[in-house]
């Protein structure tokens, strides 16, 4: 109970100092937010997921990173999160180093994304289904 709710306060924290240019530029501060970020998503916290997810999709170092960040946002988007769903999506469509492209996988998270009132789920979606309709 007690690692938990240290855990949540060290995150409440962390995303809090993200917003410091300063802080987030110096080696040890990063290392420290990162640490609070995981510990958060290891914890399963949807939120938590999501955000980290997305910044170690997109702003990771290394192959490891941007796998780890993307299975992070299936985990959130599974959950219901509409954003990291939407992600999810844009990413398998275009594929990656260990997948190749899947537009029905694509399809599915979008529709989540969509369930969850992501603006741009439904457009994705039309243009998918306008894109792969016979001509």
């Amino acid at each position: 109970m007690f690692l938990q709710l240290k855990a949540r306060a060290g995150y409440w924290l962390a995303r809090r100092l993200f917003h410091w240019s300063w802080f987030v530029r110096q080696p040890r501060g990063w290392r420290w937010l990162e640490g609070q970020f995981a510990r958060m998503a290891n914890l399963g916290d949807v939120g938590a997921q999501s955000f980290y997810g997305h910044i170690l999709a997109f702003r990771g170092v290394g192959l490891g990173a941007r796998e780890e960040g993307v299975r992070l946002l299936r985990l959130a988007a599974l959950a219901g999160d509409g954003k990291a769903a939407y992600q999810v999506g844009v990413i398998t469509l275009a594929g990656t180093a260990s997948k190749a492209p899947d537009p029905v996988e694509a399809a599915r998270f979008w529709e989540m994304a969509a369930k969850a009132g992501h603006p741009l789920a439904p457009i994705k979606l039309e243009e998918l289904k306008s894109s792969s309709a016979p001509r």
